[in-house]
């Protein structure tokens, strides 16, 4: 009986994971259309902080 919820458990991980990857893709599809036709690709990641801006603490 413990390997079943083990095993139910293994399955909600991944399909929060899963569902964590159709998020982003989803969000990068908006993205890509709202900013059709661009010469840059939409960044979905916060870029490292310069050198001149590392005494700023940043939010994740």
């Amino acid at each position: 009986m413990s390997g079943h919820v083990a095993e139910k458990t293994k399955d909600k991980h991944h399909e929060t994971k899963h569902d964590h990857k159709e998020k982003l893709d989803e969000a990068l599809e908006q993205g890509l259309e709202d900013t059709f036709p661009a010469s840059d690709p939409v960044n979905l990641t916060q870029p490292a902080p310069s050198k001149k801006d590392q005494n700023i603490k940043r939010k994740d």
